[in-house]
């Protein structure tokens, strides 16, 4: 099986590592994820160089001593966690987000260096969503070729014809999934709008919930295509100034609805507009679910 959007993603993850900064950010990416996460047994496996969110009790001082670097002790996770991924395919993640990329590709990639991350770290990865007429449950496996199946599956899901919502899939979870998660929810605006309160409820009393939000472009301006009516919307209506105001407080209404929502259930979250910048987003994702917890 060719690993396409695997490729994909782990050609980013290195070319991120060469933009002009001093810092490694996907193991900066690793040092988030593992300071909440990654379980610790007494099987040491490898020293390396610190990163921020690793525990300074794991520093080797005399090793550091030796080195110009300060380096610490790795050791072998004792547990490995199960990560779930439910990810919306309903057909506005074809439109773009606000910095004009497809949202489908966003939440793809987003979603995907999650999983590649995780999946370096040993741990098991699952996903839900849905094909438009049935949900699909990916098994919790590790390795690449699951994880180039969910992808696919997930980019394939995602068609002019789909009209699904998450609330079915998280129901699926609640109601037949025992183990315990890591839920990872890819939507946008309108799909967090659309969450059921109840079922979110449900979710983080049992899980750790973290919510990714790929963004929405601006429906208004000079040759605006609508997923919704797969036609471009007329000009009268999209370069209508006063339609535009009214349609941003409506906007920003929605976002502060939705703010106040995921705060409710504590449920970290960010938002995503572009790859450019995927690993700094994920990265702040998961600061602010370690203040949470």
């Amino acid at each position: 099986m060719k690993l396409e959007f695997v490729s994909r993603i782990s050609f980013g993850l290195q070319r991120y590592k060469t933009i002009s900064t001093n810092k490694a950010t996907s193991r900066i990416l690793d040092g988030s994820y593992n300071s909440i996460y990654k379980g610790r047994s007494m099987n040491f496996d490898e020293l390396r160089e610190y990163v921020p969110g690793d525990d300074v009790k794991d520093i080797d001082w005399k090793a550091t001593s030796r080195s110009n670097k300060v380096l610490i002790r790795q050791y072998i996770a004792e547990k490995k966690h199960n990560i779930m991924f439910v990810f919306d395919t309903n057909r506005r993640m074809l439109a773009d987000t606000d910095e004009g990329e497809e949202k489908r590709d966003v939440a793809l990639i987003a979603g995907g260096s999650l999983a590649y991350m995780v999946n370096r770290n040993g741990d098991y990865v699952s996903a839900v969503f849905s094909d438009g007429k049935s949900l699909h449950r990916m098994p919790f496996k590790r390795g690449l070729l699951n994880l180039e199946r969910i992808l696919s599956d997930y980019h394939h899901s995602v068609h002019a014809g789909n009209t699904s919502d998450l609330d079915p899939a998280l129901s699926y979870l609640i109601h037949h999934v025992r183990r315990k998660m890591i839920v990872v929810i890819v939507t946008d605006t309108e799909g967090i709008r659309k969450l059921s309160e109840s079922l979110l409820r449900q979710m983080v009393i049992v899980h750790d919930v973290l919510l990714i939000n790929v963004s929405d472009a601006d429906m208004f301006g000079k040759r605006i295509y609508s997923v919704d009516r797969s036609d471009y919307i007329p000009p009268f209506v999209s370069e209508n100034k006063r339609l535009k105001a009214m349609s941003e407080r409506k906007r920003q209404e929605i976002i502060q609805s939705n703010e106040e929502k995921l705060n409710r259930h504590g449920i970290a979250h960010t938002v995503i507009g572009t790859s450019v910048r995927i690993e700094k987003d994920l990265i702040s994702l998961l600061e602010t679910h370690k203040l949470r917890k």
